[in-house]
């Protein structure tokens, strides 16, 4: 069948929107109507080529949708079904697996970066050969095949729109918050970037009863998105901000999370932290990036160093839990969207992004509305 997507071809080009052919989904995969997919900075990465990835490639890994074929094998789920697609799917046989840790599951990591699905083929293709998938999944086409264990089935009564913000940028943050760091209620945080897993951070920092959340951000266009999200205190990143800090707090913070993925930011979150208090680094760096640590502070003052990927999640539990927390009124997704495009609008949803406006791009598929 016929899928139009958003086509990468080189690196820093503009994305080229076009009809591909789709094949039809082997054995324990799936096909999914797109209806909703986040626009995310870790996108952008592979168009930069701060990751690298074989090309042509069709991006997205935030997205979710309803199942419309059902590769052989696959007997629970059912034509018609609501799936948030997941990024970074598990095994659930492995020794991570059976230690509660499907987040670290290693089994998919080789097609995950090669752009194959789990046989080593591609379902997409153009005039030219083969066409890979981010993530196993490249959801920035109106239709996708993706592997079984990259679908979550989740109620009908979430919109897509809020559904496919679970897949990364939601879960990311909130899950960094409440399974990683396990912020105590009344305690201060301190959050690193205001995109959307900062304000993610910021949501879940207020789901978990924090007092004082502080938000640093170097646009101001930031402040108004990440006040309405549950940050108590705004703190531009040109200014003295360890001063700032300490001025608020007397002695640092309890928790501080870095979502932005830079060396400086993450050094000058020990600066931010209160003795005995702890740094969670959740932002995304090139493969190779390092950073100095001063392990003699550290070991004195007893601060905790440590880092998240992917909230430490468990995809199958946290996309249905933070869900049912937005229908409920408890996370308020919908408030992280700052705006909706047309697949044809991709490239503009990259520049806003990329300009540093507030809240987070979804895309919306033709004959799809939010709400």
């Amino acid at each position: 069948m016929k899928s139009r997507a958003a086509v990468m071809y080189g690196r820093g080009q503009p994305l080229v929107v076009e009809t591909l052919e789709l094949a039809p989904p082997r054995t324990g995969e799936v096909m999914v109507r797109m209806h909703a997919a986040g626009v995310c900075h870790s996108d952008y990465h592979v168009i930069s080529g701060q990751a690298d990835h074989e090309l042509p490639v069709v991006l997205g890994h935030e997205g979710a949708g309803r199942v419309v074929q059902l590769g052989d094998g696959v007997t629970d789920l059912a034509i018609g079904d609501h799936v948030v697609l997941s990024w970074l799917p598990y095994c659930g046989d492995c020794f991570f697996c059976a230690h509660d840790q499907t987040h670290l599951c290693k089994t998919y990591e080789t097609p995950l970066w090669d752009g194959t699905m789990m046989d080593g083929t591609c379902r997409l293709s153009n005039s030219e050969g083969p066409v890979r998938h981010l993530s196993m999944l490249a959801c920035w086409a109106d239709h996708a095949v993706v592997p079984r264990k990259s679908c979550i089935r989740i109620d009908k009564t979430v919109p897509f729109e809020i559904a496919a913000l679970l897949g990364c940028a939601v879960t990311t943050g909130v899950g960094a918050v409440l399974n990683r760091a396990q912020v105590e209620p009344q305690s201060s945080v301190v959050v690193i970037g205001a995109g959307g897993v900062g304000l993610s951070i910021i949501m879940g920092a207020k789901l978990a009863g924090a007092r004082r959340i502080v938000a640093i951000d170097a646009s101001p266009q930031a402040e108004a998105k990440a006040r309405e999200l549950g940050a108590t205190d705004f703190v531009l990143a040109d200014e003295d901000v360890n001063a700032r800090i300490k001025m608020m707090t007397g002695h640092g913070v309890d928790h501080v999370f870095e979502a932005v993925g830079n060396r400086a930011l993450q050094r000058s979150a020990l600066d931010y932290c209160r003795p005995g208090g702890q740094v969670t680094f959740v932002g995304l760096d090139a493969n190779d990036a390092s950073i100095d640590l001063p392990t003699t502070e550290i070991t004195r003052s007893e601060i905790t160093v440590t880092g998240s990927i992917f909230g430490s999640a468990c995809a199958t539990r946290d996309f249905v839990t933070y869900g049912q927390h937005h229908m409920n009124g408890d996370l308020p997704i919908d408030r992280l969207i700052g705006r909706y495009y047309r697949l044809d609008q991709i490239n503009q949803a990259i520049a806003d992004m990329l300009d540093g406006k507030a809240g987070r791009g979804v895309i919306l598929f033709d004959g799809v509305e939010h709400g």
